[in-house]
């Protein structure tokens, strides 16, 4: 018998605006969870949804949302304007992604469907003035928006229609449970609801009890991650902390995995260690970090989207954005402050054209290894995920196996063919370059960003015009020296490639600047100190000694 053929956007009873844009983002047919959820949402139906991460989840609901909005507005009796969809979101980079695809999808209709993101708590007053124009859809944390609902900024009681939860599996687990449940009691008794999540666990559960009336759920028979011919995933076994170190210097200096990669790592002081280790061999890295402001973070995804970046150096929600349950204060991991409960980075950000994601330090919890894995592999795009265990790691990465691999009991996590003999030569680079990564030196980088943060806030521009003093102190304050650079290591001399990778790989060389003049260049090559040494690099010995 054959199969039923697939449900097209242009067969869901579409208004041709939404039609339009749709195929302006290159969207020639909707993914699984669009194809299932839309025509039920049309329908008026109340949906708990589990889709993996990057199945296009924010348009399953954005698209029956304006679809339902334009409507009304179109057929329905003529009534005022007032905020009748809510989008509820963990964490503020996620509601500038969900505002950013509902804006795109409503590109041809803006003059009829207007959305607010109100996730900043810095933009309290804006926000205020926003709200009083009345926007058709909100979207923000429910912390913000509970606050605003407090404060009589937004009243949702006699004007909400639709209310979605995306990424309801992470709600709870970033200490929103009260805030949830207060913020309830300012909804009507009647709304049409959609709960998105990557997850079916507990907390899900809870949620569906108190926000959802006799929902459809949609429990696609789909695996949590792509299948092995568009992911391929890939575990490593380092005997020591120093071997990890050792593999991601040959990986990347000698252009081993190449496109964009994401550096998973489990505490924000291990971030700044593997940034500074791999500014040693000039090989250019970020740092997502959540206690900056959000508008520095997202600038940071913003770069490496656009390539100023290749590699970003980033902790997940389990560690970096969650706190425990019901506490959204206190400290983190040890070394580390409470970062912003609200600024999550492994769960739904979209990071552009991610080749490969290394899992530096192992995931805490098996659903973290899938958001991670998340983050590569999207919209049909190839993608590796490769992850490095210690001996002692072994039983947990079984457990992440087992949650991979489900029935089946082939391998999930093939062993990655690396002879680590290889690249013994670079051992003694590598063992400079961790020594020369020092506390002190971790403490003086992550001082360094909050100065910079500091001088180029807009908000502290009139404190210091006020007090020219304290911004000519900082200025002129101590130089911070996160960890001494030495340029030879920037350099991979040819003996030390491994002769099996001779003529596969391309070290990445550092560009020269061209000098601006003629005089400039001859006083290069008349340089006596750069003559010798020169000459001292062409009698070096083109093969290791045995």
């Amino acid at each position: 018998m054959a199969e039923p053929e697939a449900l097209g956007f242009e067969h869901m009873g579409l208004d041709p605006r939404l039609l339009q844009a749709v195929t302006d983002l290159g969207w020639s047919r909707p993914t699984l969870i669009q194809e299932k959820a839309i025509p039920l949402a049309l329908e008026g139906k109340d949906l708990l949804a589990r889709a993996r991460t990057g199945s296009g989840k924010t348009a399953a609901y954005a698209i029956p949302m304006l679809q339902l909005l334009l409507h009304r507005k179109a057929t329905g009796p003529a009534v005022e304007q007032a905020v009748r969809g809510l989008v509820l979101v963990p964490t503020k980079e996620l509601a500038r992604q969900a505002q950013s695809m509902i804006q795109q999808l409503a590109a041809y209709c803006a003059r009829d469907i207007r959305v607010a993101n109100v996730s900043a708590a810095e933009d309290s007053a804006s926000q205020r003035a926003v709200l009083m124009e009345k926007p058709d859809v909100v979207v923000g944390t429910p912390s913000r928006i509970l606050n605003h609902l407090q404060q009589d900024s937004l009243k949702l009681r006699d004007s909400l229609e639709l209310l979605v939860v995306d990424e309801a599996d992470l709600l709870f687990s970033f200490g929103f449970e009260e805030e949830l449940k207060s913020l309830l009691c300012h909804l009507p008794r009647i709304y049409q609801a959609f709960l998105m999540s990557a997850t079916f666990n507990e907390d899900v559960q809870a949620l569906k009890e108190l926000v959802l009336h006799n929902p459809v759920t949609l429990k696609l028979q789909e695996s949590q991650l792509p299948g092995p011919e568009q992911l391929q995933q890939f575990q490593v076994v380092c005997e020591t902390e120093e071997d990890k170190f050792l593999l991601l210097y040959a990986l990347l200096k000698l252009s081993l995995i190449r496109g964009k990669s994401l550096l998973f790592v489990n505490t924000l002081e291990r971030s700044y260690r593997l940034r500074l280790f791999l500014e040693q061999f000039s090989i250019p890295t970020c740092v997502l970090n959540g206690e900056l402001p959000l508008r520095s973070r997202c600038h940071i995804i913003s770069q490496f989207n656009q390539g100023f970046y290749d590699c970003v150096i980033a902790t997940d929600a389990e560690v970096l954005g969650a706190p425990v349950k019901g506490k959204r204060q206190g400290k983190g991991p040890k070394g580390d402050r409470a970062s912003d409960p609200e600024a999550g980075v492994a769960r739904g950000i979209d990071f552009h054209h991610v080749c490969a994601v290394l899992n530096f330090d192992l995931p805490p919890t098996p659903e973290a290894y899938i958001h991670r894995a998340g983050r590569t592999a999207r919209a049909n795009n190839p993608g590796i995920v490769l992850t490095f265990v210690l001996p002692t790691e072994q039983s947990h990465l079984g457990k992440i196996e087992e949650l991979l691999g489900g029935e089946s009991t082939a391998p999930v996590l093939l062993p990655y063919q690396f002879r680590m003999e290889e690249i013994e030569g670079f051992r003694y680079r590598c063992r400079d370059a961790m020594r020369s990564v020092t506390k002190q030196s971790i403490r003086e980088a992550r001082l360094k960003e909050i100065k910079e943060e500091l001088l180029h806030s807009e908000k502290l521009k009139t404190y210091f015009e006020d007090n020219p003093r304290d911004l000519q102190l900082l200025r002129h304050d101590l130089p911070l020296h996160p960890a001494v650079v030495k340029p030879h290591l920037g350099h991979v001399p040819d003996y030390l490639v491994p002769s099996a990778l001779r003529g596969l790989v391309h070290p990445r060389k550092k560009r020269k600047k061209p000098s601006s003049s003629k005089k400039a260049k001859k006083a290069k090559t008349q340089n006596p100190l750069r003559s010798f040494k020169h000459r001292r690099e062409k009698r070096r010995p083109t093969a290791m000694p045995s």
